[in-house]
């Protein structure tokens, strides 16, 4: 074997994977078509969840300093929701550019003594009963392939899973923009206010987002062309809707995405596993693209670092697709439900004003907030178990600190609670503490990713020692 795994694709499913990976010692070769970071803006928003798993991680703050901004709030086709609501120290979309995101990724693996291997096209793969072979420039052997390499994934076409879903039927471009003032000043701020879309009585759309240098902006239109865009579309969308009130001095990059929304039907076929936008592809709607990535590659990652080890069977891997499958489904549905409130139509107008009055009721405001931040993904249990657990004050410290090293943690208010996991002090956090998220608990067990495993009072701790962290044990 050349390596354990081979990753393809450096976005933000892939790098975190490989940092995912990296930190348990587990050998991954991560390989990427681009000869070098594009810069480009792409995705801008990250949800109250993923902050929450890169501060698991200790990477949080990294991003916080080279983010744009906050947007103190969310949205649902088009009707901002109130994040104060949510049970979170991050109740807010931080607003930084993916090609950030993917930078930080790239530092912290490179920390971990791993790199990526750029200019690399997979051409094919080969996979038996103990690995896969990997073809392109040169040929790799590995224990498993994994395909983050985006929603034109080759590992997907030639895995010929189904990709299941609605085709396209209109395109909407974004592009990287210089520019600067003409009778106005261009929004500086990031705010929800300050970036909401401009309409036309057609109902097309436009909106203008600053990426955080100055004069640099992310402009979005709607009723784009299938196929390339040029500069000089690009240009001629922007005088339609903003006249001159702003100068556009340079168009850096410019493309488009449609409204296809598709989901693969398995994201494991043997040895080979599919991840983010290779997984299921969606317009942005929502700010859930990168964040739905990165929480892909967070489940996956420690299942695979466990099995490698050789402290876990492969069983554990099935839970991978059982537990992010019905997460993606949901997160496309929404996405459809919003596209479908679209248009200048009277029907449709009228449907979104009736969702603008019921999204103010707070417990509606609520449901809404907790499900576009991605706090509520609920893995399934009884109790809190299958929730994530909130982060908070243990000690002099944040429970996520806990987190840092890749493992999972136990805490318990009592010493009796953490007998049953001394076997396993190489893979598992284990505290006393007089605080706990929850009146009715006294003891909690929780799996690298933050999600709830155990409770007490309840059934033995043994099950899901064995389930999570030593199958067969």
């Amino acid at each position: 074997m050349d390596t354990d795994v081979v990753i393809a694709g450096a976005g933000p499913a892939g790098l975190m994977l490989a940092t995912e990976l990296a930190l348990a010692g587990v050998g991954a070769i991560v390989v990427e078509t681009l000869k070098a970071r594009s810069g480009q803006s792409k995705a801008t928003n990250l949800q109250p969840r993923t902050a929450e798993i890169l501060e698991m991680r200790g990477l949080l703050t990294g991003v916080d300093e080279r983010s744009i901004g906050r947007v103190e709030g969310g949205e649902f086709a088009g009707n901002t929701l109130d994040y104060a609501a949510l049970d979170s120290r991050y109740p807010y979309q931080m607003g930084v550019p993916q090609a950030r995101v993917e930078e930080i990724l790239e530092d912290r693996l490179a920390e971990l003594g791993r790199e990526v291997r750029r200019n690399w096209q997979l051409t094919g793969f080969d996979q038996d009963d103990d690995g896969v072979t990997v073809h392109g420039p040169e040929q790799l052997r590995a224990r498993y392939l994994i395909g983050c390499d985006g929603g034109r994934s080759t590992v997907r076409e030639l895995l010929g899973v189904e990709f299941a879903g609605t085709d396209a039927t209109r395109w909407t471009a974004v592009a990287d923009v210089v520019c600067g003032p003409g009778t106005a000043q261009p929004p500086v701020g990031w705010s929800l206010a300050g970036m909401k879309p401009r309409r036309r009585a057609d109902g097309t759309f436009a909106r203008m987002v600053p990426l955080g240098e100055p004069g640099l902006y992310r402009f979005v239109y709607s009723d784009a062309p299938e196929g390339d865009i040029t500069a000089d579309d690009v240009a001629d969308r922007f005088r339609l809707f903003y006249g001159d009130e702003y100068e556009l001095i340079d168009v850096r990059y410019a493309s488009s995405f449609s409204d296809a929304v598709r989901q693969v039907a398995k994201y494991r076929v043997g040895r080979v596993f599919l991840a983010g936008d290779a997984a299921h592809v969606h317009p942005p709607v929502g700010a859930q693209g990168m964040n739905l990535s990165v929480q892909d590659a967070f489940n996956l990652g420690w299942k695979l670092a466990a099995v490698l080890s050789g402290r876990t069977s492969e069983d554990l891997l099935n839970t991978y697709e059982s537990e992010r499958h019905p997460v993606g489904a949901r997160v496309l549905a929404t996405i459809r439900a919003q596209s479908a409130l679209q248009g200048p139509d009277l029907e449709r107008k009228t449907l979104r004003e009736i969702l603008a009055m019921l999204l103010n009721v707070p417990d509606a405001n609520r449901v809404a907030a907790d499900m576009m931040s991605g706090l509520d993904i609920d893995y399934g249990g009884a109790g809190h178990v299958g929730g994530r657990l909130p982060d908070f004050k243990v000690d002099k410290g944040w429970a996520s600190r806990l987190f840092h090293k890749g493992q999972g943690v136990l805490l318990a208010h009592d010493e009796k609670f953490l007998a049953p996991a001394a076997p396993y002090r190489d893979r598992i956090a284990a505290t006393v503490t007089d605080t706990l998220p929850w009146d009715d608990v006294q003891a909690v067990l929780i799996r690298p990713d933050g999600y709830v495993c155990w409770t007490a009072p309840g059934e033995e701790m043994t099950g899901a020692l064995r389930k999570w962290f030593q199958t067969g044990a």
